[in-house]
């Protein structure tokens, strides 16, 4: 076992000697050895390797002197663009953003040499165009934490404590073993089994009071993360079709809670808007937000219930 670890860190430091000397004129020896964090000889030896597999590494002497790769030789990342090398910096930025970690880090400086090497010299942040940010703009730390946590329990196959809020503002604590992690549009869910229901659920991470690491570890069930969260999707009994219509004052919010796919916009510029929501305190909660500014056309039952809660409000002020 001890030998097959060892082969892997060896394989690891060549490829990683490699991107960095594609990404980088010249590199001294002791660089890399303080890179790689083993002794000039391994560096040496390393150097050797890479010679005899067809890698024309170059030994330059003196002050400026270090070990570069022949300017003429190519290897086979030609079969990428430079605007698709690009791109993939990019996505890794963006996931690197809610998961962090070693190997990504290591993936992303391997990439960005492969860009640099390139002539484009756009590997840096200073020569992005797109950004790509998978945390919501209010409480990013707070986001971030859980992200972590999740990704921990995932690696450690470790059980995860959960404080949650469901649908109809009703917190429970639940036990899960988690499955893997899913982003929908800006909404990150954790799909996990639950001890307490005995079955597959789905949580989102913004309605998790509560998220705790526990010690206790689980083993893996035999179950495809995409499966999975092709099966969850299709759990809707909770859901109804739903029609609404907006009025021309609230345009705005009303593209950025919605599909636009969902959206008319009539000739005297109301919004009609069909879509199939979970039902329950987050949809009338919603709903209540836009005021006087929508209407419920469709089903009726959600007409009265939200005149109902706005009796309630109005009595409330008036008690």
């Amino acid at each position: 076992m001890e030998c097959k670890e060892g082969t892997r860190l060896k394989l690891e430091r060549l490829l990683g000697i490699t991107m960095l000397l594609l990404g980088r004129r010249r590199v001294g020896a002791q660089e890399l050895a303080e890179r790689f964090e083993v002794s000039l000889r391994t560096i040496y030896r390393d150097l050797e390797t890479l010679n005899m597999a067809g890698i024309p590494v170059i030994s330059y002497p003196g002050l400026s002197g270090g070990y570069e790769i022949m300017e003429r030789y190519r290897l086979e990342r030609q079969y990428l663009s430079c605007d698709e090398l690009q791109s993939i910096v990019t996505a890794l930025r963006g996931v690197g953003s809610a998961l962090s970690g070693e190997e990504l880090s290591s993936l992303i400086d391997k990439v960005i040499a492969l860009v640099e090497r390139s002539g484009n010299g756009s590997g840096s942040s200073s020569g992005e165009r797109v950004l790509i940010d998978l945390h919501p703009w209010k409480e990013k730390e707070r986001h971030q934490a859980m992200l972590r946590t999740i990704h921990e329990a995932l690696d450690g196959c470790r059980l995860l404590s959960i404080v949650y809020l469901d649908w109809q503002g009703t917190s429970s604590e639940r036990m899960v073993e988690p499955v893997g992690l899913a982003l929908k549009g800006y909404i990150w869910y954790l799909h996990a089994y639950c001890l307490k229901r005995g079955d597959y659920r789905t949580f989102r991470l913004n309605r998790m009071e509560q998220l705790d690491l526990l010690p206790e570890t689980f083993t893996r069930r035999d179950v495809d993360l995409r499966e999975l969260d092709k099966r969850m999707a299709c759990q809707d009994s909770l859901k109804i079709d739903l029609k609404l219509l907006f009025h021309p004052s609230v345009k705005t919010r009303v593209l950025d809670d919605y599909d636009r796919s969902f959206i008319v916009i009539r000739d005297d510029g109301w919004l009609e808007v069909a879509d199939r929501e979970e039902q329950g305190y987050w949809l009338y909660s919603r709903l209540l937000s836009y005021g006087p500014h929508v209407k419920v056309v469709d089903p009726p039952y959600v007409a009265r219930k939200l005149m109902d809660q706005v009796a309630e409000i109005q009595a409330l002020y008036e008690a």
